[in-house]
């Protein structure tokens, strides 16, 4: 027989569970194919997560990974899937599409022109290609918020990749190392400790503050990418590892710990299970969007319609677009027509309906010329349709009642153009209330005229939104509505106090009323100190809505486009990242679902419901 490799030898014990010496393993065809047939098809058996490899380029441009590799992976308890060389990127999107986690392998120098440099005599064998199928692939991945694990090269590139430098040359540009970074010794050898920062995502990982590892480079990370910290280094300085943070599940190492792994090393193999890991939740998360309609209540997107040449079908550099929606399996937004607050007198405020008009022909004009790939929905199941088409979609909101004017009709006009809320008012008093921001409590609540807009919505089922309203206003609709109202996109004021945000009681009055309450992601009302406002943050605000309002009356929105974002969610591509902070927490299925678009859409399909009744 012919003598079978060590990871041949490895894969087949992994996958059959049996313990085999190299002499027996089957070479019986039947026996194999018996085996085969007893041990692989489980039809019960639980998918694990899909690990994509990033592949070096071999001499005859086929794609090469080490076995330690793959090896790392399976032992982890992940399906190791290697990712071939190219420069398609559209390619490449399709491949990742099927992956929950990347580690991306060493290999090559990079181009020092990535990180704006020149090449140095010193610095080693480039491949150009390989470069720019590791950059776009690293991209496409971190889009999708993908879980990543950079080993050597897949670190360094990693830091080149959000900003940051390398040092082209250990030797020549770090004078005072002592340390022979390029080891004679075998890869699973370690041959100079690392000193890791204890309070690092690395470090509880691991579970030790120093480490002896191997070393196989002559370039490092020199300047830290900005959004990365450096968590380990080696006693000469040399950046040993760095991580995205807060929020990211992004880890990079300079050594190999593959080749400690496969030999045995249990404490490298954590580094392999920690990915595995997060790429479990990322797969839940994935599987989970593709069963619910997940629904963001309130962008300002519309506003971007001015820029030459804009088109939602683009990946533009603005928060919200339909690559953008796709890559967060965000399922549908609501687009907001929004005025600001200007004069009272009848020509001013007909320009203001002017504009609502306008904006809400400009939504229909975006989705028109994307509609292979979106539609205007006006209903829960005009948004169910659209998802089984694999379309995204896109429900439209007015924000601030100074847009419908001193006409009451133009409520039944935007409602035929598709508009399924209005905000009462944005930050001064309008004709039909007092605001939150610049009260001058001119009505006291809401006015005469606001009275017959309540009623009117009511009659015509469309939901009356209370962001931005006073408390007395608020308290005025709450009395006056017979059908349940939102707060399209507000926080909790106990957590940080805005006026912006609803107190408890009002959240309670929501409930009360069948009403639901979307947490919105504006940094200004979620943390006090706005520059550390994070989506773990604004998870905070989720849970403490569902412990006052409970889990049937609290739901989803970004503001993006308008002053939404946080760290760790700043685009429609980063919205999966809530849905993976909720499984975490401990949160359902059923209880995500409801957050992310069951309770708004039981909402906006009862306040339909009355009025077609």
């Amino acid at each position: 027989m012919k003598k079978i490799s060590s990871l041949l030898f490895t894969l087949f014990t992994l996958f059959t569970g049996y313990t085999y010496s190299q002499q027996t393993l089957p070479t019986d065809l039947n026996k194999l194919y018996e085996i085969t047939d007893k041990q692989f098809v489980d039809l019960r058996h639980k998918p694990a997560p899909v690990i994509g490899v990033s592949a070096s380029r071999g001499s005859h441009g086929g794609s090469i990974v080490s076995g330690t590799y793959i090896e790392s992976i399976l032992k982890a308890g992940g399906i190791p899937l290697i990712i071939p060389v190219m420069t398609d990127g559209v390619v490449l999107r399709d491949i990742i599409k099927q992956i929950d986690g990347l580690v991306m392998v060493g290999g090559d120098d990079v181009n020092p022109s990535y990180y704006n440099e020149k090449a140095i005599p010193e610095i080693n064998e480039i491949d150009s290609i390989r470069d720019v199928y590791d950059l776009v692939l690293l991209k496409l991945v971190t889009d999708r918020n993908i879980p990543v694990l950079g080993i050597c090269r897949g670190e360094q590139l990693m830091n080149v990749a959000f900003g940051g430098t390398l040092y082209q040359d250990i030797p020549l540009q770090v004078k005072n190392s002592s340390i022979k970074h390029k080891q004679t010794e075998p890869r699973e050898i370690g041959t100079h400790d690392i000193q890791i920062e204890r309070d690092s995502k690395l470090a509880s990982i691991l579970g030790v503050a120093e480490y002896k590892v191997n070393s196989y480079h002559h370039q490092a990370v020199r300047k830290v990418a900005p959004g990365f910290r450096v968590v380990a280094k080696s006693p000469d300085g040399i950046i040993e590892a760095i991580e995205a943070y807060p929020n990211r599940s992004i880890l990079g190492v300079q050594w190999h710990p593959e080749s400690h792994a496969a030999a045995g090393d249990t404490t490298m193999l954590k580094l392999f299970k920690f990915i595995v890991s997060e790429a479990e939740t990322f797969r839940k998360a994935k599987e989970l969007h593709n069963r619910i309609l997940s629904v963001d209540t309130h962008c300002d997107t519309p506003l971007e319609f001015k820029k030459a040449g804009f088109d939602i079908g683009n990946r533009e550099s603005n928060q919200v677009n339909i690559p953008k929606m796709e890559e967060g399996m965000l399922d549908a937004i609501f687009f907001a027509a929004y005025t600001g607050q200007g004069p009272r007198d009848a020509a001013s405020t007909q320009k203001a309906v002017d504009k609502i008009d306008g904006l809400i022909k400009g939504i229909h004009s975006q989705v028109e010329k994307n509609k292979d790939i979106c539609g205007i929905a006006y209903t829960a199941d005009d948004l169910i349709h659209l998802k089984q088409e694999g379309k995204k979609t896109i429900f439209i909101g007015i924000e601030n009642g100074y847009g419908i004017g001193k006409d009451i009709a133009n409520i039944a006009r935007f409602k035929k153009m598709g508009v399924n809320y209005i905000t009462l008012c944005h930050t001064k008093d309008n004709d039909i209330c007092d605001t939150s921001s610049a009260n001058t409590h001119e009505w006291n609540g809401l006015s005469p005229y606001g009275k017959k807009v309540i009623a009117e919505m009511n009659r015509l089922g469309i939901m009356i939104d209370v962001s931005h309203a006073a408390e007395k206003t608020f308290w005025d609709v709450i009395d006056l509505s017979s059908q349940p109202v939102i707060a399209s996109h507000s926080s909790v004021q106990a957590l940080c106090y805005h006026d912006r945000n609803l107190t408890d009681k009002q959240m309670q009055a929501i409930a009360k009323n069948g009403g639901v309450v979307q947490i919105c992601l504006v940094d200004l009302f979620i943390n006090k100190d706005r520059a550390k406002a994070s989506i773990t943050d604004a998870i905070g605000h989720i849970d403490h809505a569902v412990r006052v309002a409970g889990i049937d009356h609290v739901g989803i929105a970004s503001d993006f486009d308008g002053g939404g974002g946080l760290i760790g969610c700043n685009g429609s591509n980063d919205m999966i990242n809530i849905t993976i902070k909720l499984i975490e927490r401990g949160y359902s299925d059923e209880d995500i679902a409801k957050l992310w678009g069951g309770n708004f859409l039981r909402v906006m399909t009862e306040v339909q419901k009355a009025a077609q009744e």
